[in-house]
């Protein structure tokens, strides 16, 4: 697999990612906005503490990956970072509108069930229904590069198959 990430690379990433669409007006982000989306109590699992120095060196490695870009200049008083994952004039992955929210949420989510990757990337994405979340992870599973995500086998809690990123190393249910 091309993409291979940490749990730490995965929740930066899935970070700007999120921030890229949510809140458009604060982005690229500086390393303080970035620690804060890293930690933030709620849409993210595990809930993580990770500190600036943690921060900046991820910022650091994934710039060197060219995952990353920094912005600075005219305007910028600090350096800022934005994503250059997919959908990137520089890079070569690309991804739909639901293909981002549905990759997004697992990054910052790790395993879903396909009705809490509707519900819970509706932020990023509305989907029409749930056949349409089933067919962006049809795409996701079937993709030349990919697979970018696979189905766990049934939850012995629930009885539901969750949804998995596959180029991260990032907890599962």
């Amino acid at each position: 697999m091309k993409y291979q990430l940490t749990a730490h690379e995965a929740r930066v990433i899935g970070c700007l990612l999120e921030k890229q669409v949510t809140t458009p007006e604060q982005y690229p982000l500086s390393v303080n906005a970035v620690v804060t989306a890293c930690n933030q109590k709620t849409n993210r699992e595990p809930v993580m503490s990770l500190s600036e120095s943690e921060v900046q060196a991820l910022l650091d490695t994934l710039v060197k990956r060219h995952y990353l870009r920094t912005v600075s200049g005219f305007g910028n008083r600090v350096t800022k970072y934005e994503q250059r994952f997919c959908n990137s004039e520089f890079g070569d992955l690309k991804l739909s509108a639901g293909e981002v929210a549905v990759v997004t949420t697992l990054l910052l989510r790790g395993a879903q069930t396909p009705g809490e990757l509707r519900s819970r990337a509706q932020r990023m994405y509305e989907f029409s229904d749930m056949a349409e979340v089933e067919s962006v992870l049809e795409g996701l599973t079937t993709r030349e590069d990919g697979p970018f995500v696979a189905r766990l086998p049934r939850s012995r809690e629930n009885g539901k198959a969750a949804i998995c990123i596959c180029f991260a190393t990032i907890w599962t249910r």
